[in-house]
């Protein structure tokens, strides 16, 4: 089975019929550790793979957290608040943070596949 090998960068999130978004991609342990902390606001979103939890201690802004499947399905979104622990998902790989409030503007709901594109290329 092919395995799609993240790396930290810059791609562009779509979401649903073409909702097209900035995104930054942690992939590494450092990228991932440091997240959104010290950030007073997002400009787009954050995937950080592998992942299947986070947490909010230090944030300065609440956030919204989709956690995605293998395939990039939304599992569960939640609006966590500073200084919160948000519990693993058993089946997410991915987690994908945003400001709170983005991902229903954007139509992230359970059920609906996302797509990473970094570099030109899909991701998945």
């Amino acid at each position: 089975m092919w395995r799609r090998r993240w790396r930290d960068g810059r791609g562009t999130l779509v979401v649903g019929a073409g909702v097209c978004l900035p995104l930054e991609v942690a992939a590494s342990y450092r990228a991932r550790t440091r997240g959104l902390l010290g950030r007073d606001s997002v400009a787009g979103a954050l995937l950080l793979t592998p992942a299947s939890g986070v947490h909010t201690f230090r944030m300065r802004i609440p956030i919204d957290v989709a956690y995605l499947d293998r395939r990039l399905t939304v599992l569960a979104v939640r609006t966590m608040v500073p200084g919160r622990l948000g519990l693993p998902r058993v089946r997410a790989r991915h987690v994908l943070e945003a400001e709170a409030g983005a991902m229903g503007r954007w139509g992230v709901r359970v059920g609906e596949r996302v797509e990473v594109r970094v570099g030109g290329a899909s991701g998945g």
